[in-house]
């Protein structure tokens, strides 16, 4: 069985009785913990919880989904008006010219139907195999820059999984880009067939599979209504008890789908209050590193890497493996760490502990809800500063990338002795407001620590030796990016990066004031902080 301590009962010659015309004849890898159909108290709660996630103005009004739906189809019309234009342009035959459709799909939460108010929109454009990957980074590029409605658009091709980033009418939209091995692309497609993924650039690869995996999911669970409502409550959970991140070590929206996921293949019939409470007394018994699957993947011979921790040690190593549905199957959760795994642990168990007063009616939704005190849960929080770039166009990618290597410092800090725990704030909050005002803009981190020792000059020692090794790995890294790290404002040295500066205060703080405006901490004196500028 997958889920330790649980028993899944499963008879394969007994018949299911779908609820639902559209649920699916199997529930994943193992059948159904409860078929029971939803009591008038499941009912009665699950109208409490509803009302209480409206509280948080999670919804888009239908002005705002509109909208944002507009925006998605203008963008699939230019599209496609540019592959014919470019069909052209390469003396292409007109016959095939004309039947080269193209088409976009969304994929992520805006696919799954659980966008919040103000998301992005993720969406995977795909093309005809006679093209080249490069003419989407810079013809399409050109097209979309040239657009009144487009702003802050940027092209990152050196990313793990190519992007273009924009921002359409206030709508922040990441475009991924995939070559079908067809000389045109129909409006029927089905990206779910495997042989879509063989014999191409593994850039195509891991662009179809950003689609493949939302649609999977949602092809996977017996109610996507329920599992749609169930998933906006654990994520509002996760964001409010900042654990919501895959680049800093906790859990992105595909993992957290997933966990759902499973938790409505095992409870078929049951509704969102229900699935929300056995959410949590599920993965509070989970013994990790067992895996999360919702489907046994098939195998595929495309020569293709894929999560097997049978072949591949590096993925024995993995505390936390969540698995994608779609081959070639990957772990989602690969950046989680022991400080992570940990903070996540509890935090489950503190939803557990909640949701079990829920039932009791001695609690209510909101309180499983509530925002975590960053600076009242850790006694020290190191502050970690970013100075401007002068350029801007290169502000927003330097920030992406030093947030994408904050986890390497936790890494670091975490094999230190001294050093029990490491909790990084998931947002980014303004610099120093004087530092701002003299500078330009600056970007900072938080990472609560929880330390083994009360010598505070031992500790400041200690991890001056944890900075120096991250900063030595980022000005590297940066420098590989061909980046102007030269025009860091404000940073001395020779490098990117200035010599860590680093000193421990009293552990005191104004709790008023920071649950107020979390960007105000910078300027408090009387934080319990270690300061780190780069």
């Amino acid at each position: 069985h997958c889920y330790p301590h649980v028993h899944f009962p499963f008879n394969p010659n007994r018949s299911q009785t779908p609820t639902w015309s559209n649920m699916p004849k199997t529930y994943g890898l193992t059948g159904p913990i409860s078929e029971d159909l939803p009591e008038e108290e499941n009912l009665i709660q699950t109208r409490k919880l509803l009302d209480t996630m409206k509280s948080y103005n999670v919804y888009e009004n239908n002005l705002e989904f509109e909208h944002r739906e507009r925006v998605f189809r203008r963008l699939e019309s230019l599209f496609r008006d540019w592959l014919k234009e470019i069909c052209i342009e390469m003396n292409v035959p007109e016959v095939v010219t004309e039947k080269v459709g193209g088409k976009i799909f969304p994929f992520g939460s805006y696919h799954l139907g659980v966008h919040s108010k103000g998301a992005d929109i993720d969406a995977l454009c795909v093309g005809p195999g006679f093209l080249e990957r490069k003419a989407f980074f810079t013809s399409f590029f050109a097209k979309l820059k040239a657009q009144k409605e487009v702003k802050d658009i940027q092209a990152i091709e050196e990313a793990y999984v190519p992007v273009i980033t924009l921002s359409w009418e206030g709508i922040q939209i990441d475009l991924v880009f995939a070559l079908l091995s067809r000389r045109s692309v129909p409006d029927n497609l089905d990206l779910l067939n495997n042989s879509i993924v063989k014999d191409i650039d593994i850039r195509c690869v891991r662009s179809f599979n950003g689609y493949r995996v939302t649609e999977q999911i949602l092809r996977l669970v017996p109610n996507v209504l329920n599992f749609r409502v169930a998933l906006r409550a654990i994520k509002l959970w996760a964001k409010q008890r900042n654990i919501y991140s895959n680049k800093l070590g906790f859990l992105g929206g595909v993992s957290w789908a997933i966990m759902v996921a499973r938790i409505c293949q095992v409870y078929p019939n049951a509704t969102t209050s229900t699935l929300v409470i056995k959410f949590f007394k599920i993965f509070s018994m989970w013994v990790w590193p067992i895996p999360i699957r919702l489907i046994e993947v098939e195998k595929c011979n495309y020569n293709l890497p894929f999560w097997d921790p049978k072949v591949n040690q590096s993925d024995r190593c993995h505390l936390m493996p969540i698995i994608t549905p779609a081959y070639p199957q990957q772990n989602t959760s690969v950046n989680v760490s022991r400080s992570t795994l940990a903070i996540l642990n509890e935090e489950i168990h503190r939803g557990h502990a909640i949701c079990q007063e829920i039932e009791q009616k001695k609690a209510k939704w909101s309180e499983l809800f509530e925002q975590t005190d960053f600076f009242q849960k850790y006694q020290y929080v190191l502050r970690h500063v970013k100075m401007k770039i002068d350029i801007a166009t290169h502000r927003t990618q330097l920030v992406g990338l030093v947030e994408s290597k904050i986890r390497l410092l936790v890494s670091t800090l975490e094999r230190n002795e001294l050093v029990s725990l490491a909790h990084v704030h998931p947002h980014a909050f303004p610099g120093h407001r004087k530092a701002n005002k003299k500078d330009g803009q600056s970007t900072m981190w938080l990472i609560g620590l929880v330390l083994n020792v009360k010598d505070s000059e031992r500790c400041k020692i200690n991890l001056e030796c944890s900075f120096e090794t991250f900063t030595n790995i980022s000005n590297l890294f940066l420098v590989s990016q061909s980046l102007p790290v030269d025009q860091l404002s404000n940073v001395t040295g020779p490098s990117a990066f200035a010599k860590p500066a680093v000193s421990l205060t009293a552990p005191r703080y104004r709790r008023t004031r920071m649950n107020r405006n979390l960007s105000l901490v910078s300027s408090s004196s009387c934080l319990p902080c270690y300061t780190y500028t780069l």
